[in-house]
């Protein structure tokens, strides 16, 4: 299930499945494609959240072995994301895995809570990532340590994490910091907005 909120020009996307550690059903990735694009040519900032101690484990355990580990619905998700001429921020809860790793990748933000772990097991799972995911990933933390998680299938923690660049801050409650990171873009306009973006 996935949780939209609208306040103004910011909106709050939340994974609401803690039961499942927030896994992801082709009919959830598709709810949360339509919000990305959506929110493109609507909001200011999108934030992604999830319910409870884990962002997201991933796919949905017997939809990926249907088929939903190599669905292009992933990439259309981190692709609506990362082309989106707004501010989007990761607002991690806890622990991020799998395939959701793409989402956030995509996202111009990352935070954390202080306990959370990153890992993305597609070595050992027989997977390989989404296409856009390890060139997202290398561009913040480097090849080499890209490596590490993709195909050494490293559990990287929080803390190590923020000192290689795949998360921004570590906070205690990363949607309350996720308003105020989004506060000076909810008062500009959308072009100003997209002005900076594309120019960063």
């Amino acid at each position: 299930m996935i949780r939209l909120e609208k306040d103004g020009g910011l909106w709050i996307a939340t994974i609401a499945r803690p039961d499942k550690a927030n896994s992801l059903t082709g009919a959830m990735l598709t709810e949360l494609c339509e919000i990305a694009e959506e929110a493109a040519g609507t909001a200011r900032a999108l934030v992604l959240t999830g319910e409870g101690r884990v962002f997201s484990a991933g796919a949905d355990l017997d939809e990926a072995r249907a088929g939903l580990a190599t669905s292009p619905l992933w990439e259309r998700l981190s692709g609506a994301i990362h082309d989106a001429p707004i501010l989007t921020i990761a607002a991690l809860n806890g622990t991020l895995a799998g395939g959701a790793m793409g989402m956030a990748l995509a996202c111009d933000l990352r935070i954390a809570v202080p306990g959370a772990k990153f890992f993305y097991p597609v070595m050992k799972l027989g997977f390989l990532p989404q296409p856009s995911d390890p060139k997202r990933m290398a561009a913040l933390v480097g090849p080499s340590r890209a490596k590490m998680i993709l195909m050494a299938g490293q559990k990287v923690p929080a803390e190590e994490a923020l000192s290689w660049g795949l998360i921004d801050r570590i906070v205690e409650d990363p949607l309350a910091e996720a308003r105020v990171l989004a506060a000076d873009v909810l008062g500009a306009s959308a072009g100003h907005v997209a002005g900076i973006k594309a120019l960063v």
